[in-house]
């Protein structure tokens, strides 16, 4: 499977994704997330990454529906993932254009990321 939803920690949801990520994968993880978020309240995500193989074609990409219902939600989003996937991981997770910070961090540095997003 691609898409992981891992769980929740404190504040901290974990989501582990690897291989080709397939749209339908993606959206059960949404699902999953989405009933985290309405259950424990605002949330910091964590996006672990490995062996990333990209995106499937097909499916509906541009599907923003998660965006809109949890947006609010979510304080931060740390991104871990090798280099070569960083500007189009950052990309697709919208940095920059939603209203929390989303930060991309090396799989050796995933100690940082967590630091980061622990930080207010």
């Amino acid at each position: 499977m691609a898409a992981q939803f891992l769980g929740i920690a404190g504040d901290i949801l974990t989501i582990k994704v690897s291989g080709r990520l397939e749209r339908a994968e993606l959206a059960d993880v949404q699902r999953s997330a989405t009933a985290a978020i309405q259950k424990h309240g605002p949330v910091r995500i964590l996006v672990l990454s490995e062996n990333f193989l990209g995106w499937a074609k097909g499916g509906d990409w541009g599907d923003l529906s998660f965006q809109i219902v949890n947006d609010a939600s979510i304080r931060k989003m740390a991104v871990v993932s090798d280099k070569d996937w960083k500007d189009l991981v950052l990309m697709f997770t919208g940095q920059g254009l939603r209203n929390f910070p989303i930060e991309h961090f090396l799989p050796a540095d995933e100690a940082k990321a967590r630091t980061w997003l622990a930080a207010d």
